[in-house]
């Protein structure tokens, strides 16, 4: 039974973090970014755009929503660093396999050029209904792999990771299926 945990929770492990195979869909980062709002104001000296109010940003599948949206330019174009604030600010995107990764924090930091979010506050990551929760979490959205951290040494602000009970099952029937066939 010991084995039958470390093996399940190593592999719902590897499959929140890193699950091969499942990448981000390379298309979306060819496409344009897209971000629509209610209201934009820009500081053109400066290259930082404002957008507040149901704010929406697109790029193939990959979607933030948030309530207000400050991006930089200051690097070039590409370079971009989109910090999307909300009560929460939300990230989802679709991969190659068609399961879909969805986050929320109160703030999402997207690095055009690195690909990768970071989440603060209240920060939440879900794929294949497994979680991780954490004060702050970053995710590479190619490599899917992820680093959760709490801000102290309280159990309220802990990392936590929720496997979803049907790997359990699942799991079982693969191992019933394995074995059977083993004595064939």
């Amino acid at each position: 039974m010991y084995k039958l945990f470390i093996r399940l929770a190593a592999s719902l492990l590897a499959a929140i973090i890193m699950t091969t195979g499942a990448a981000a869909s390379s298309s979306d980062f060819q496409k344009p970014i897209t971000v629509d709002a209610r209201t934009q104001s820009m500081d053109g000296k400066n290259k930082i755009t404002r957008f507040k109010d149901n704010v929406k940003i697109t790029q193939g599948t990959l979607v933030i929503e948030a309530d207000e949206v400050e991006v930089s330019a200051k690097n070039g174009e590409g370079r971009e660093i989109m910090i999307a604030r909300g009560n929460p600010a939300r990230y989802s995107q679709t991969m190659d396999d068609g399961s879909k990764v969805q986050a929320q924090a109160n703030e999402l930091r997207y690095e055009v050029a690195n690909r990768t979010i970071s989440m603060t506050g209240d920060a939440q990551i879900k794929q294949n209904t497994s979680m991780v929760q954490g004060d702050s979490i970053t995710y590479d959205m190619m490599k899917e792999q992820l680093l959760a951290t709490s801000s102290d040494d309280n159990e309220e602000s802990r990392v936590k990771t929720v496997f979803r009970p049907e790997a359990i099952k699942e799991l079982n029937d693969k191992e019933s299926k394995d074995s059977s066939k083993d004595n064939e």
